[in-house]
């Protein structure tokens, strides 16, 4: 084989492994919203105690990725949270965490409602340092 063609043949594996990756990726990752309602007179202590949750899974479960947790502007008990895992085993996982049932136990009466939306990423994009 020609060094041109044994290079040709590398790259397009090169290229192959790298276009598999991204793929197992995307459909691997699980990307869910939680729609939460709060009670007006438990919000501060419920956005500690989701606080404290985030940071400790983010710190301690490799399977979390990544959580973004918003408040609408016209009713801040509203909160929204992105959340992102590694696959659908690291959130079973993370469900039985420690951190995760004290959150849970917790926060139990302070919440009004809670909507689990599973969803499946279209596109993402980000500054290099953000």
């Amino acid at each position: 084989m020609t060094r041109q063609a044994l290079l040709s043949t590398l790259l397009i594996v090169i290229t192959a492994l790298i276009c598999f990756r991204l793929h197992a990726q995307k459909t691997n990752s699980m990307y869910r919203i939680a729609k939460i309602k709060v009670a007006a007179s438990q919000l501060g202590k419920y956005k500690s105690a989701l606080a404290e949750q985030m940071r400790a899974a983010i710190a301690s479960e490799p399977g979390v990725l990544s959580y973004t947790a918003v408040s609408d502007k016209k009713d801040t008990t509203s909160i929204t949270i992105l959340e992102v895992y590694a696959n659908t085993k690291a959130y079973q996982s993370h469900i039985v965490t420690p951190h995760f049932r004290k959150y849970k136990e917790r926060v139990k009466d302070w919440v009004l409602s809670l909507e689990l939306i599973d969803t499946e990423l279209v596109a993402s994009a980000k500054k290099k340092d953000f």
